[in-house]
């Protein structure tokens, strides 16, 4: 099986990221996955944006988390024409009748810790759409990825590593944290990946993130890892073949 393109963020190099456009325009490529980002709001709902903070993205300021939906959906995005941001709702909408694979990313607060339930309540959203079963998981957080991999009925849950977990603990610590927690799919930083990484995680599905120019899309595809997120989708489309 050829190695999966996940457009990261809708496509965050080519399009605004988490943007309406971007997930439209992602929808129409011929990418297997669409990736994009989950926080909570302040009364319960669940929006789509990377960061904890509003900051570095949209014209307003503070925590995501802080806010009710409402005050969110009056937040515009940075670098759009008046595009706001998205529900979990509104971005399953988009995918539904693509049949591509959501790839959601369970995101930690301003402090790097979990949300409590954000994990449960994102899923149960997925069941009223019928989308549980096309839903990949993915958490930086190896406790969350456990948490989904135990899930019934999902396609499939990844821990993300970051490089300096992975520099911390090396790859047989990866495959020991792995195999506790009952996670079959880790994702590594292409930077941080190459044949021996991969021969030293028998057993496991491994990916990577990061994969945002030629020679790292390169990289990821001579390596053949299972999936990868990528800015560029299309340049990944194109150098995949």
């Amino acid at each position: 099986m050829s190695t999966l393109i996940a457009a990261h963020r809708g496509g965050a190099k080519q399009w605004i990221e988490n943007s309406p456009t971007a997930f439209r325009n992602a929808a129409g490529l011929a990418v297997e996955q669409v990736e994009f980002d989950v926080h909570p709001t302040a009364d319960g709902g669940i929006v789509v944006i990377h960061d904890a903070t509003l900051d570095r993205t949209t014209d307003a300021t503070g925590p995501v988390a802080a806010r009710s939906l409402a005050e969110l959906k009056e937040v515009g995005l940075i670098g759009t024409e008046g595009e706001r941001i998205m529900t979990l709702a509104e971005v399953v909408e988009v995918f539904r009748a693509s049949g591509k694979t959501l790839r959601m990313e369970v995101k930690y607060d301003v402090a790097h810790k979990p949300y409590p339930g954000l994990l449960a309540r994102a899923v149960a959203l997925l069941d009223t759409r019928g989308v549980r079963a096309r839903t990949v998981v993915t958490s930086f957080i190896a406790e969350t990825a456990g948490a989904a991999a135990a899930m019934p009925g999902l396609q499939g849950a990844i821990w993300l590593v970051s490089p300096v977990v992975q520099d911390d603990i090396g790859p047989a610590g990866i495959a020991a944290v792995a195999r506790g927690l009952g996670i079959a799919a880790v994702s590594l930083r292409i930077t941080h990946l190459d044949a021996a990484v991969l021969a030293a995680l028998p057993g496991l599905s491994v990916g990577a993130w990061a994969v945002n120019d030629e020679a790292a899309i390169r990289k990821a595809l001579g390596l053949g890892v299972s999936v990868f997120t990528t800015d560029l989708p299309s340049l990944a489309l194109e150098l995949r073949g």
